[in-house]
């Protein structure tokens, strides 16, 4: 099979899931990352934790988590995956008024954590969002990425 060739879906076109019953588990990682941009006026809400709804932070880290436990309920084609670990921090950016999101999943399975990952940075920054869009509906959320992935096959790629 080429490098790039598609594989979730099978020779008539149609979508399956990958076969990876041949494949040894072996240490995954896999890093993601994105922003949610903010009014000031937003941001110091969040930081003062004086939004009704609570603690926003803390709330979105959680939220995240339970995500990216939760992948495979998310994403049809994806594999429930032994993760060991889930680790999901926020930088605050004054300069940009944003929070950016940076999760690392680690996993021993037979495939990666890529969309783990993803998804945590993704339900985290949703999290954001609907706790604080009663106060700014003009938040934007941005630029979520797969930031490096080690292990497998494939080996390891940064961004």
């Amino acid at each position: 099979m080429k490098e790039n060739t598609l594989t979730h879906f099978d020779l008539q076109g149609k979508a399956k899931m990958v076969d990876i019953s041949h494949k040894k588990s072996t240490l995954r990682t896999a890093k993601a990352e994105g922003i949610i941009f903010m009014q000031k006026e937003t941001l110091s809400l969040i930081k003062s934790h004086q939004v009704i709804k609570g603690d926003v932070l803390t709330v979105a880290k959680v939220s995240g988590i339970l995500a990216s436990k939760n992948t495979s309920s998310l994403i049809p084609m994806s594999h429930p995956i032994k993760i060991t670990n889930v680790d999901l921090t926020f930088e605050i950016d004054e300069s940009e008024s944003a929070i950016r999101a940076i999760s690392k999943v680690v996993a021993f399975d037979k495939t990666g954590a890529e969309m783990e990952a993803l998804t945590a940075v993704a339900v985290s920054l949703l999290t954001i969002y609907d706790m604080c869009k009663a106060a700014d509906k003009k938040m934007v959320i941005s630029n979520i990425y797969l930031k490096e992935k080690t292990g497998g096959k494939s080996g390891n790629s940064f961004t």
